[in-house]
């Protein structure tokens, strides 16, 4: 699954990745570590030309009470490629707003008996990569206040992910070149989505074992990705 990313890059390394303005996230600053379980507010990229913070944890529009948006959220911080498009909160969604999520990488666990062994994956070349998402927008029936929020699509792993997440074996889907602008293409029929959710080419990931202790550190702590002395690589 996928409920833990990493964005080591501010409003205007985003703002030229992606050709948007970043007006509407000029306080957001690098994030190391960010956990879905927190609720974060995170820059997201839709067919807008700002780029806008969003909340992860995908409510959907139908959600008629405070209580059960909240219980909704908990179970919507990723969408699975095979039922996306059946899902009750997500069938809307995928047909209508789709967005990009960009990371510089994103963190998994591998299991060995007892033992958890948490690893560090990013771009093998490095830079900003965009997660495929969707979001939804909901109002708070208490307030009236229009709350957005999105989910990360997942889907099978590749060889790489496999022999990391060997428990799910799943990654987030990591779209590339022009794959990028057709997702954010409301035009697309469900076939020409599907055809955008499947797993990278092995071999455009790298992998490193980073410390377990992780997780109690600042989410500003660049040293949160400093890698082990074990590493994997395809």
């Amino acid at each position: 699954m996928c409920y833990h990313i990493s964005l080591a890059a501010g409003p205007a390394e985003l703002a030229a990745r992606y050709g948007r303005k970043a007006d509407l996230i000029e306080r957001f600053k690098p994030l190391y570590h960010v956990s879905a379980f927190s609720y974060p507010e995170y820059p997201v990229v839709t067919s807008d030309l700002e780029i806008e913070l969003f909340r992860w944890g995908l409510i959907p529009f139908w959600a008629d009470e405070l209580e059960d948006a909240f219980e909704l959220r908990y179970r919507t911080f990723n969408a699975r490629a095979e039922t996306v498009f059946t899902k009750p909160a997500f069938r809307k969604p995928i047909r209508r707003t789709r967005c990009l999520v960009p990371v510089t990488g994103f963190f998994e666990w591998r299991h060995e008996d007892d033992r958890r062994i948490p690893y560090y994956v990013a771009p093998a070349g490095g830079g900003i990569c965009s997660l495929a998402g969707v979001y939804d927008m909901w109002r708070n029936p208490d307030t009236g206040e229009q709350v957005e929020t999105f989910a990360i699509i997942t889907t099978e792993a590749d060889a790489l992910m496999r022999s990391i997440d060997n428990v799910n074996g799943r990654m987030p889907v990591i779209l590339t070149g022009r794959q990028q602008q057709r997702w954010l293409d409301p035009s697309l029929d469900e076939e020409a989505v599907r055809s955008l959710l499947e797993p990278l080419p092995d071999g455009l990931l790298r992998a490193e074992t980073i410390d377990n202790g992780f997780l109690k550190k600042s989410p500003d702590d660049p040293t949160i990705l400093q890698p082990r002395t074990e590493s994997a690589q395809v």
